[in-house]
């Protein structure tokens, strides 16, 4: 072998000495980060084991039990007031329809007889009829 070869051998025997020990600083240092986690989750897992959770249908304290109890009871007025407020909706007539029992001195809101709408609409196309009657069924001014 030429001495050329000779020298970059060394210098890349060298490098790779460089390289080697380089690797083992890291190593090194994934190691003690490893054993630091490790006693992290080692002291953690004592805490946990040294204070163990209630069990999931007891409750820890009797506020709490209270306070679940008022919670459940407020959600159940909430739902009885939301299907009370539906029950009692303001129900409306489109000013069409108003016009029209206006004409005939009816009041809105008052039931009607069948007889008196039919020939309260009798001036309207039979898509109009259909529609007005719907509005006043869905009112609660006819059946």
């Amino acid at each position: 072998m030429n001495e050329e070869m000779t020298q970059q051998l060394a210098t890349t025997a060298a490098r790779l000495a460089n390289a080697a020990e380089a690797l083992d600083r890291v190593l090194a240092r994934l190691d003690a980060q490893q054993e630091a986690l490790n006693a992290k989750v080692d002291r953690i897992v004592a805490a946990v084991e040294e204070h163990p959770r209630p069990a999931e249908n007891e409750s820890p304290n009797p506020e709490r039990a209270e306070l679940e109890s008022r919670v459940a009871e407020l959600e159940k007025a909430n739902t009885e007031l939301k299907a009370q407020a539906t029950r009692l909706a303001r129900k409306t007539l489109s000013p069409l329809a108003t016009a029209l029992l206006s004409k005939h001195h009816t009041e809105p809101g008052e039931k009607m007889d069948a007889a008196v709408v039919d020939k309260t609409l009798q001036s309207l196309s039979v898509e109009q009829r259909i529609a007005v009657k719907a509005e006043m069924a869905r009112a609660g001014m006819i059946e």
